[in-house]
């Protein structure tokens, strides 16, 4: 259990755990804005979308990753991040991102508004942009 002025984050993809520990703060994008979570926070449940993941560790350290599409689940001094992807900035391939970037611009001009595969396209597109924009610093 996390000291009194600390929380329980876990950031976990398909892949498996990306980070397991304790951190002073949270700071994430959900749909509706962004979000700093502390120690005994109230309940969340948020959808996130791509951004910066910043976990503050401690005053002079703070853990930062690209992240895509997922959850935010807060309860109990414990957030849990559920996302597609978390990767490291210096882990990002600027290159590839655009080529990503150029992929999903296509597909979206080729898709019908309101199809999965318009929204796949979308969901695509937000992920490349924003990882680009981390990767370029």
């Amino acid at each position: 259990m996390a000291a009194e002025h600390m929380l329980d984050v876990e950031v976990l993809t398909p892949e498996g755990e990306v980070f397991n520990g304790e951190v002073r703060q949270l700071s994430t994008r959900t749909e509706v804005g962004e979000i700093g979570i502390l120690a005994n926070h109230a309940p969340v449940l948020g959808a996130l979308l791509p951004t910066t993941l910043r976990l503050h560790v401690s005053d002079s350290e703070t853990k930062r990753y690209a992240q895509s599409h997922g959850w935010l689940q807060v309860f109990d001094n414990t957030a849990r991040v559920l996302v597609e992807e978390a990767v490291a900035p210096e882990d990002l391939d600027a290159g590839a991102l655009k080529e990503q970037l150029s992929d999903a611009e296509r597909r979206l001009s080729e898709s019908e508004a309101g199809t999965a595969e318009w929204s796949r396209a979308v969901k695509d597109k937000q992920r490349a942009e924003t990882f680009l924009r981390i990767a370029q610093g």
